[in-house]
């Protein structure tokens, strides 16, 4: 019994060793310059159409249309899905510039569909590439040209930089959690860019070449629609590029409910993304000996930074426990190290990426932060959000 108990811990402290040990090598990749060459872009703009979902944006879709079209190449089309609005966002949307259409399906809600329904209405007419934009989201001037050349030119996904401003009413938690966004976001793929590795698809700023968009569902009310379009494209032969050059920035809402609602679609839709997704993607890349797709599944699999710290921190007092009463070092030895990894990688992005974020005096109420997420994350296990809810701007 003391054998397959140890074993059993053994085992676990040995996942969590490995994500440690993945996110340590991500972020220390993200210590050096860009090393990987850019791809060689073509001296034309591919045709490309941007498709902006939208549920009830009329007070924020303007500035977003604005930016787009202050810097959009000739012959591109600007479509915004009003889907089941009940404000005037069609009307805004319309007035500022953009080709409008007007979704309405109250059994079917959820960013996907909105998706779908704008990338079949592309369908009679065909880009060469298309672009995800949010509806809150404003974007930096030849984003859209060079997302779309970098996609052309790889017939790969490409995701920007996507950068979440803080709303004006910012406290400690905030600043944390702006830390963690700024390592998922960008700690972690620009680290894996620079191994050539791809990354995971962020929701906004996503460059698709239009043969790989049209060979994946999108059709789905998922509450996690961008790591699952990630994921089947890669399932396809289409793991997604980050491109560190050009970004979009989006603001936080302001109400603190309204964050917690957002925060927890992202985490359970992520938790409940990896039970059905990484199984098929470890036998794809198994089969295929591919290496690439098996890096991509393994930082997909990776929960939110929250949870991974407090289950690590609780494998490492069951290992010392099972330490004291059954004298068993080595399931011990295995989670410290991967604890050690973890605060390391987290220190160094700090250090190099987010003293402009956060101080290190606020930095040390980050397990306070954790234990404040747990309720949250617990629910999923219990009474997990399915329906996709939109977030609240005000």
């Amino acid at each position: 019994m003391i054998t397959v108990l140890t074993g059993a811990l053994l085992l676990l402290s040995t996942m969590y060793f490995l994500s440690a040990a993945f996110l340590a090598v991500q972020g220390g990749a993200a210590l050096f310059p860009r090393r990987r060459e850019r791809p060689v872009l073509p001296d034309r703009c591919p045709r490309l159409a941007v498709v902006i979902p939208a549920h009830n944006e009329s007070l924020v879709i303007r500035k977003t249309i604005d930016s787009i079209r202050s810097h959009f190449p000739s012959g591109g089309r600007l479509l915004v899905v009003a889907d089941n609005c009940t404000d005037g966002t069609a009307e805004t949307a319309l007035a500022a510039g953009a080709e409008v259409t007007v979704r309405r399906d109250a059994d079917r809600k959820g960013k996907g569909y909105a998706l779908d329904h704008g990338v079949r209405l592309l369908e009679a007419d065909p880009p060469d590439v298309v672009i995800f934009i949010d509806a809150d989201c404003e974007v930096e001037p030849a984003t859209v040209e060079v997302l779309a050349k970098s996609c052309f030119a790889t017939q790969r996904p490409v995701q920007a930089r996507y950068i979440m401003q803080p709303s004006t009413q910012i406290d400690l938690f905030d600043r944390i959690s702006q830390f963690a966004w700024r390592v998922r976001t960008f700690v972690r793929p620009f680290g894996a860019a620079n191994l050539g590795w791809p990354c995971q698809l962020m929701g906004t700023g996503m460059a698709l070449p239009w043969r790989a968009v049209v060979g994946v569902d999108l059709a789905s009310g998922h509450l996690a629609e961008d790591q699952k379009l990630g994921a089947d494209l890669a399932l396809a032969g289409k793991l997604p590029l980050f491109c560190p050059d050009v970004h979009v920035t989006s603001r936080s809402p302001v109400a603190q409910e309204a964050k917690r609602t957002q925060r927890m679609r992202w985490e359970h839709g992520h938790l409940a993304l990896i039970p059905d997704y990484f199984p098929r993607l470890i036998a794809s890349a198994l089969r295929n000996r591919n290496f690439l797709l098996l890096a991509f599944a393994l930082d997909l699999c990776i929960p939110p930074m929250s949870l991974l710290l407090i289950s690590l921190v609780l494998v490492q007092s069951l290992n010392l426990c099972w330490l004291l009463l059954a004298d068993a070092v080595l399931p011990f030895l295995v989670s410290s190290l991967a604890l050690l990894l973890l605060v390391a990688s987290l220190a160094l992005a700090w250090w190099q990426f987010g003293r402009d974020v956060i101080s290190l005096r606020d930095m040390l109420f980050a397990p306070a932060y954790c234990i404040a997420r747990l309720p949250s994350l617990l629910l999923y296990f219990v009474h997990r959000q399915v329906d996709w809810i939109r977030t609240d701007r005000v």
